[in-house]
């Protein structure tokens, strides 16, 4: 009963949950593109472990984008539902990589696997709410 009124702050919660990660992951980002060529074949490298093994520098470059501009993107509430769209794929081969390249059994995949599995996780949660009524793409 007491809880009910706080639905009243969905949006102000939405808010707080986009600039938070946001920011986080605009700050995970720009490192990674600054990092240049070197650092982009090394990233890119992670799609072969979803059968991608052609241009590591061309997908290293779009997970390092996809991180800083999304998280920008997500930030600020506009082109909203893409950048989740792209952050939860982005996240889903982050899973799929820590999978493999764990050595153990499942909980200790589980374990070094477990921030990106959280994160596909609220993408695909905040693709699916929206960015709420304090963004750009306001709704």
């Amino acid at each position: 009963m007491i809880f009910r009124s706080l639905s009243r702050y969905r949006d102000s919660g939405l808010l707080i949950l986009r600039i938070l990660i946001g920011l986080s992951f605009l700050a995970h980002g720009l490192p990674k593109i600054e990092g240049g060529s070197e650092h982009w074949i090394k990233l890119g490298k992670s799609m072969a472990f979803v059968g991608v093994t052609a241009y590591p520098i061309f997908w290293g470059l779009m997970s390092a984008l996809t991180e800083s501009v999304g998280g920008f993107l997500l930030l600020i509430g506009f082109c909203f539902r893409p950048a989740c769209l792209f952050l939860v794929i982005n996240m889903a081969v982050a899973t799929i990589m820590h999978f493999h390249m764990t050595p153990g059994g499942f909980m200790d995949k589980w374990f070094v696997a477990s921030h990106a599995i959280e994160l596909g996780s609220v993408f695909l949660s905040l693709l699916l709410i929206g960015p709420g009524r304090f963004s750009v793409d306001r709704e």
